[in-house]
């Protein structure tokens, strides 16, 4: 009998050879790269990456042609990281606390509060950054080079009936968790905590699998998630990145041109979706109002109960980051 993995690269093969990425004419060019994503294409990171689809299509002239294949047609976010590490695909989109199990540093952007301001964000992520470089050099072991990273936001909570204020209201429920640190964060503050990748949140929610919801604001407007949560908590717990990985091995066998096009699409894709984020939350947010969702505020003594409750997950997570994770932390946490 064929193995899963068997059968998942042959599923894999089969939809890359249908019509239903967006694609361009693949036929005719030296170098596909094939995009794999999680999120649908109308969701601001589906866009970002029609964006270097176009840039590096138009400054190659056409050399370099760009496939996507959105809502995870090809790969769950889990399975992203395996995938382009492989090379079974050329490149994909994660989200970054996918490679927390070879990486525990990279949860540094889920650490509680941590990064609760956008301004820390962009210290953080900055292409310079000793954050940024100390994690892309070690993600770069896992056989994928990272190209750039996307803004996805700040975590917000999502429930029904009445907002999530204080910790107290967490307790004893489920939660909707997309990594290792944010699932001990809830946790520590009471709650229980249920893995869920991205594109299966809404059917959690439908169902009552869940009693709250984690995610981007942009993720509610992108999923409409509205139609299943009608209370949104504005806690700002923690940052959630994406990356944008291709395969090491591929991107040696490209010419120093076709490497120097595809960077520069990068950053420009990069600076794009870093430069416009404050204004994609903006609307998401007025886009949940207008669908019917409340959207709570933590008062000053909300977050102070909040941050009090959350402290442990940070004392217990330098405990078991090694080295690089408090090299992280402390180039994090220097100002």
């Amino acid at each position: 009998m064929a193995s899963i993995t068997t059968f998942k690269r042959t599923a894999a093969a089969f939809l890359i050879a249908g019509t239903t990425a967006v694609a361009g004419p693949a036929m005719a060019q030296d170098v596909t790269l094939r995009v794999t994503l999680q999120l649908p294409l109308k969701a601001h990171l589906g866009q970002n990456i029609v964006l270097f689809k176009e840039e590096v299509e138009k400054l190659s002239d056409g050399e370099i042609a760009v496939e996507i294949y959105d809502s995870a047609q090809l790969y769950k976010d889990s399975e992203v990281p395996e995938a382009v590490g492989s090379g079974q695909i050329e490149m994909g989109v994660a989200s970054l606390t996918r490679y927390v199990g070879e990486i525990p540093a990279v949860d540094v952007f889920y650490l509680p509060f941590v990064f609760n301001t956008e301004e820390k964000v962009r210290a953080a992520v900055a292409p310079d950054s000793p954050v940024r470089r100390l994690i892309d050099e070690a993600i770069a072991e896992t056989g994928s080079k990272v190209l750039w990273w996307q803004a996805y936001g700040s975590v917000v909570l999502l429930s029904n009936g009445e907002p999530l204020a204080t910790p107290d209201l967490m307790k004893g429920k489920k939660a909707r968790v997309f990594g290792k640190t944010l699932g001990q964060w809830v946790q520590t503050v009471g709650g229980v905590p249920t893995l869920i990748s991205g594109s299966e949140q809404f059917l959690a929610y439908q169902r009552g699998t869940v009693d709250i919801g984690m995610t981007g604001i942009s993720g509610v407007q992108s999923r409409s998630l509205w139609d299943v949560m009608d209370t949104v908590t504005k806690v700002d717990v923690a940052d959630i990145e994406f990356i944008v990985v291709i395969n090491q091995n591929f991107w040696e066998g490209l010419t120093e041109q076709q490497q120097l096009w595809i960077n520069e699409a990068a950053v420009r894709a990069e600076d794009d979706v870093r430069n416009r984020m404050s204004e994609i939350e903006a609307k998401a947010y007025a886009d949940s109002v207008e669908n019917g969702m409340t959207v709570y505020e933590l008062s000053d003594s909300d977050l102070e109960a909040w941050k009090t409750a959350s402290q442990p997950v940070i004392d217990e997570w330098l405990k078991g980051a090694g080295d690089l994770g408090q090299q992280v932390y402390d180039a994090a946490t220097q100002n």
